[in-house]
């Protein structure tokens, strides 16, 4: 498997992804089973490919096997990635005891400064990042123990030669508390109340090297120089602007992970600090506060009437996108007078646009519904499933050209026959192939089958293997809304694969029938009527 994938250098920056993605897989899953020269090659392709993939697509792959990541030279490739990156590998690796002593030495300042803030290593290994010194974590100079005695570092024997810090060391207490949950974290924690304020401080990089009332593994590695999207982790636009300014933050969001007590939105004012005697610039010093309730409207919890905002939206999206519909229809059919070629060319693609996304609104406002609890009941009309997927096949050809994807279903069994709306059974496999599409690599073949286990069985299945962007990812992976094989959201699609699963369950939930994510085919189940149809049959001939 590791051979075929070396052997093919990636085209394109889809490619190249592709081969992070199963690289890092193999290497996790199977990485102390391969032999040495395959270990080599498979590290120093993914050395050569990080430039080229997105940090997003990194992130994701580093919280895909972080919890269970077990190979150590994979985990110091992540761990000398950006801190964005290497953070997320490093909060949740569990290695043993002579693999993670083995892997300090490789680390950085800021790596360190993460696993310092973990409880559940071992004891070598705390010891060891210890000795390293304070300066190689990337945090002010503390004071050390001694006979269980705080004594200044200057007055061991051991301590690193740095320079000293102005006023005393802030993360004393800290070192104190860390080494007394070592030596007694057999004894069942107390329940935490949830944080209400702490402070913290960054380096002239950003990032937050020091921090005081909340654990330090769910803020140090964080950085405020750059934007967090998506729900990371990390500080917002106003944070990162300020930064570059060198000027004061003020009530700047935060997003943290961790326990209850500190996961969640935080607002932190902070102020830049520079050295007294030459003038540059040290960092900042902040502290870090839970917002008041009217400081997040987006936060709060949703209310009964969410779906009804919804789809008052998704009205107010409808009325204009009706009237550019209508208009470029008018142009389209001339019906005002003679047209040029190019406008009535122009009107005619504004139409087909339009229908689009008349399309998505529908699906939005289905989604809507069934967040809302609102669930059609099973219809009782028989349609001919067979018949309907065929005509999908030919109203997707355009899409399957352009995406330069085939796709062959093939049947098994029959008739096929379903209980369901002729309308949402369209949706549901028109949906579900278009997201298979636009995540498939082009030149691939996307096989399917229907199938019809029974005439007496009471469901009918459509089968889909999944396209090789998607082979390895979880079922948690694939309904994510912001999953994508890329980091982002497929070029060709305005809904994202997750929530196009979602809807097709939905969907398929409120027909009476399913949708299953297996390890290698996505399966929609329908109900079948063929059974019924049987007995019908059976009637009409008695009679």
């Amino acid at each position: 498997m590791i051979a075929t994938i070396l052997r093919q250098a990636p085209a394109d920056r889809r490619a190249s992804i592709v081969a992070w993605r199963q690289l890092t897989d193999i290497l996790a899953q199977r990485g102390n089973q391969l032999g040495d020269d395959d270990i080599r090659r498979s590290l120093h392709a993914l050395a050569v490919l990080r430039p080229r993939v997105p940090e997003s697509v990194r992130r994701d792959c580093a919280r895909a096997i972080a919890r269970h990541g077990r190979f150590a030279p994979l985990v110091a490739l992540y761990a000398n990635d950006v801190p964005a990156v290497s953070a997320i590998m490093l909060r949740e690796a569990r290695l043993a005891e002579a693999d993670w002593l083995a892997l300090l030495p490789a680390t950085g300042a800021m790596a360190r400064s993460v696993l310092a803030g973990r409880r559940d290593l071992p004891r070598a290994v705390t010891r060891a990042l210890a000795s390293l010194g304070s300066a190689s974590v990337a945090l002010p100079q503390p004071d050390v123990l001694a006979d269980d005695k705080l004594v200044p570092a200057a007055e061991t024997a051991v301590a690193p030669e740095v320079a000293p810090e102005s006023g005393p060391s802030q993360i004393s207490e800290l070192v104190r508390r860390i080494d007394k949950y070592q030596s007694t974290r057999s004894q069942p924690e107390a329940p935490r109340a949830p944080r209400a304020a702490f402070l913290f401080e960054t380096g002239p990089d950003g990032v937050v090297h020091w921090v005081d009332g909340v654990t330090r593994g769910a803020v140090i590695g964080l950085s405020i120089a750059e934007a967090a999207f998506g729900g990371e982790p990390g500080t917002d636009g106003v944070a990162a602007g300020a930064f570059r300014q060198r000027a004061e933050i003020i009530n700047a969001r935060m997003l943290l992970e961790g326990t209850p007590a500190e996961a969640g939105e935080w607002r932190f004012s902070a102020l830049p600090w520079f050295d007294p005697a030459t003038g540059q610039f040290r960092g900042y010093r902040a502290s870090a506060r839970r917002p008041q309730r009217n400081e997040t409207p987006y936060g709060r919890t949703v209310s009964e009437d969410s779906g009804d905002s919804i789809r008052q939206l998704i009205h107010e999206l409808r009325s204009p996108l009706n009237a550019i519909s209508g208009f470029a229809q008018i142009i389209s059919g001339q019906m005002f007078g003679p047209v040029s070629h190019s406008y009535r060319t122009m009107a005619e693609t504004i139409v087909a646009d339009a229908a689009s996304v008349q399309s998505i609104i529908d699906d939005l406002e289905t989604a809507a519904r069934s967040s809302a609890g609102v669930v059609a009941q099973p219809h009782e009309e028989v349609v001919d499933i067979g018949a309907i997927v065929t005509q999908v096949e030919s109203d997707l050809a355009a899409l399957l050209a352009d995406q330069r994807v085939d796709l062959s279903i093939s049947r098994v069994g029959g008739p096929f026959l379903g209980l369901a709306s002729d309308a949402d059974i369209r949706r549901m496999v028109g949906r579900l192939l278009t997201a298979l599409i636009d995540v498939s690599e082009p030149g691939a073949i996307l096989v399917g089958q229907l199938v019809t286990e029974s005439r007496h069985d009471d469901m009918l299945q459509l089968r889909i293997v999944r396209p090789a962007t998607i082979r390895f990812a979880t079922a948690a992976d694939l309904l994510d809304p912001g999953f994508s094989p890329e980091g982002e959201a497929p070029g060709a699609a305005v809904l994202s694969l997750g929530f196009s699963l979602r809807l097709v369950d939905s969907l398929a939930r409120g027909s009476g029938g399913r949708l299953d994510i297996g390890h290698n085919a996505l399966t929609l189940h329908l109900p079948s009527a063929n059974s019924k149809a049987e007995v019908e049959l059976e009637v009409q001939q008695g009679e």
